[in-house]
């Protein structure tokens, strides 16, 4: 089976040549489709001057920054792969992981897979509390609303087979990405795999861009598609 990887950047000048080398590095049958979202640093330079005679990197840019989730629906129009993942741009999560994220898919275990931080029993390797507890809450309000039984609603590392994800029809724009898939998955009546993931976060001081509005945003995100038929 082929993998695409999803790498929406937005201003990571000083990460985005390390991660893309770090999807490179992982041995699985993939392509890496890098949208960015109009940065305004050094990141759409360092991304032009990259060679795409390589087939398994393709390289999109918006000329307006809209937000990740525009990004993701951007990438997911370009896909060839029979799986997807949704990559960050920072080094937070480790590629290397893409094994065990894609496993129950292949084996037909299951549809999609979030790779959970907190299964990996390590609740003090978070950037803030806030983050944690943010988290915590999230997946709380999610299996609450939808009856669902995940540990970690907001990780970035999800994986889809791509018919499903293709699907849903997303209208998000910006982090809110996260809360409507769940939600759209989970409404479908699809259960959510979880499996362990490492996690190294980064502060706010070294670029960390979510903050407790999009909380707020994520909070609505679940409960506008609950009360929705």
């Amino acid at each position: 089976m082929k993998l695409s990887v999803i790498i929406p950047v937005y201003n990571e000048e000083h990460t985005i040549v390390e991660i893309i080398n770090r999807v490179k590095a992982v041995n699985i049958n993939k392509e890496i489709i890098v949208v960015d979202d109009c940065s305004t640093d050094g990141t759409r330079e360092i991304l032009k001057s990259l060679s795409v005679s390589n087939n398994q990197i393709k390289l999109y840019f918006h000329e307006t920054n809209s937000g990740k989730g525009s990004a993701i629906r951007t990438a997911l129009q370009h896909i060839s792969g029979d799986i997807v993942i949704i990559q960050d741009a920072d080094l937070e999560y480790d590629p290397q992981d893409y094994h065990n994220l894609i496993e129950p898919i292949i084996n037909g275990k299951g549809l999609v897979v979030y790779g959970s931080r907190m299964l990996s029993h390590n609740l003090s390797n978070y950037s803030h509390l806030s983050f944690l507890l943010g988290g915590l809450f999230l997946s709380w309000l999610t299996n609450i609303l939808y009856k669902a039984n995940i540990t970690d609603e907001p990780t970035c590392y999800k994986a889809f087979r791509t018919d499903v994800i293709k699907d849903l029809n997303l209208k998000c724009k910006k982090f809110e990405f996260c809360p409507e898939v769940t939600a759209k998955i989970l409404k479908k009546g699809i259960k959510i795999c979880e499996v362990p993931i490492s996690y190294n976060p980064r502060k706010k001081q070294e670029g960390k861009k979510t903050n407790w509005k999009d909380g707020v945003h994520a909070i609505w995100t679940l409960l506008k598609y609950r009360l929705r038929s």
